[in-house]
């Protein structure tokens, strides 16, 4: 199933590997207009060989973030992390949250709090709730990384500073 909107990328979760692999590909095709071919090629692999690989879930572990920066996300990186019971969080820049961000955060708050409320009195289903707090807390880490980090950002290196 592909996501209709954009926005719901960032909410989907892969239940399975295979299911991370084709998430992978499907948002590369919408995001990015990008084919089984045309990504096969970015990778510098033949296109019999990824689709060998997605239809078995089995591709070389070296390949894996080739494959998601050509495809533009991470849901095989983050799946495997999850089965493995493990946040991962967007690296923070140190730079002022946007209202937008710091918005997210409380709607995230509130579905999160709410699901588990549900779940408690045996009204929500446990993997719905497993994927809202999870998304609570890696914003949660994000933001508290990123401002942790504005107290001391990285320099920027752009061409034409004058570093004396």
């Amino acid at each position: 199933m592909i996501p209709s909107r954009r926005q719901y990328w960032k909410r989907v979760r892969a239940t399975s590997l295979r299911q991370a692999f084709r998430l992978c590909k499907d948002y590369a095709r919408e995001a990015r207009n990008l084919s089984v071919e045309r990504i096969a090629d970015l990778m510098g692999v033949t296109d019999d060989s990824l689709y060998k690989w997605l239809a078995s879930a089995k591709m070389p572990v070296n390949l894996i973030p080739t494959y998601e920066h050509v495809c533009g996300c991470h849901y095989v990186t983050e799946h495997l992390a999850g089965t493995s019971h493990r946040l991962l969080i967007e690296i923070p820049r140190g730079r002022s949250a946007t209202d937008t961000e710091i918005n997210q955060l409380q709607v995230d708050a509130a579905e999160a709090i709410g699901l588990l409320l549900k779940f408690r009195a045996g009204g929500a289903d446990a993997s719905a709730t497993l994927d809202a707090l999870q998304r609570l807390l890696q914003g949660a880490a994000w933001h508290h990384a990123n401002v942790a980090k504005h107290e001391q950002p990285e320099l920027g290196l752009f061409e034409g500073e004058d570093h004396e």
